[in-house]
């Protein structure tokens, strides 16, 4: 039998998930899988990521391979995934997601509280850097790049005094030793999808990996998705969503934030589930209520 060819980022992190997938997929259907590396433009660019090319940055070059028969399944970071559909390709596969929240990676055991005051707190999201701005107004943001070892590196009392990351990535590389404090995602919601791992295959062959998709984390990743969509807010926007399903309901959370952390809009709906537009319509009431509020004009000051 053939291998599975499952298309991957070059990175540690990318290389980490993609190796959970392809132990999944060996699991669920006794598949065997090879990993093709491709280097994506994001991996490239040295530009902030809020200026750096926008959606599709780190998933372009591997929907291309896809489409070229380079790889049969393609992995991504689905908060990096753009959240218009695809004509060829879709997501046939969220597998169960890992942690959401973000994680505070500071030295000398600081918590955000207790950072002191001026601290310089790296981070590469603006989303991030307006949650930052509107907690600790006193802190100094500054704009990184690099993978996670790049990042924790820099945490020292001469460059860095904390960065700010991923738990989800944390986990998956077995660096959770690096975290001081977990940040709650009802006071700090996390970017749509974060966490969560989208499988990418060509229309038609979703059959290849669909024993691995989990129904209520699709359903969650899916509303807050959607919430970015109907912003018209693109993946680099200070939105933070986070949805849960929970006895028979599926709820969800959106915040949308000024730049300079001086605003913040928040909306919270729930819709019975499962339901077919569970997703959808939770999504579009806390749309509404955030594009009424002025959420347009915030997320419009941040492109």
């Amino acid at each position: 039998m053939t291998a599975l060819r499952i298309g991957t980022r070059g990175s540690a992190l990318a290389l980490a998930q993609t190796g959970l997938v392809a132990d999944d997929i060996a699991t669920e259907t006794g598949a065997s899988t090879e990993l093709v590396t491709i280097t994506t433009a994001g991996d490239r660019s040295r530009e902030p990521l809020s200026r750096a090319g926008g959606e599709g940055l780190f998933t372009g070059a591997l929907r291309d391979a896809l489409l070229a028969d380079e790889c049969d399944v393609i992995v991504h970071s689905l908060k990096d995934l753009p959240t218009a559909p695809h004509a060829d390709l879709t997501i046939a596969a969220i597998p169960v997601r890992e942690d959401a929240r973000d994680a505070l990676c500071a030295r000398d055991h600081f918590t955000l509280e207790t950072l002191p005051h001026g601290a310089k707190v790296g981070t590469g999201s603006p989303r991030r850097a307006a949650q930052l701005r509107r907690r600790r107004p006193d802190l100094e943001i500054v704009d990184i790049r690099g993978n996670v070892d790049t990042r924790l590196a820099r945490v020292s009392e001469t460059d860095l005094d904390a960065v700010l990351l991923a738990a989800a990535g944390l986990r998956r590389l077995g660096r959770t030793d690096a975290v001081t404090e977990y940040f709650d995602l009802t006071r700090w919601p996390t970017a749509p999808g974060q966490g969560a791992l989208a499988i990418e295959v060509r229309r038609g062959d979703e059959g290849l990996v669909a024993a691995l998709d989990h129904i209520e984390t699709r359903a969650a990743a899916e509303a807050e998705r959607h919430v970015l969509a109907l912003l018209e807010a693109g993946c680099s926007a200070p939105l933070g969503a986070h949805a849960i399903v929970d006895a028979g309901l599926l709820l969800l959370t959106a915040s949308v934030y000024s730049l300079d952390g001086s605003t913040t809009l928040t909306a919270s709906h729930a819709t019975e589930w499962p339901d077919p537009t569970a997703a959808v319509d939770v999504a579009a009431s806390a749309s509404r209520e955030l594009l009424d509020g002025g959420a347009a004009e915030l997320t419009g000051a941040a492109r």
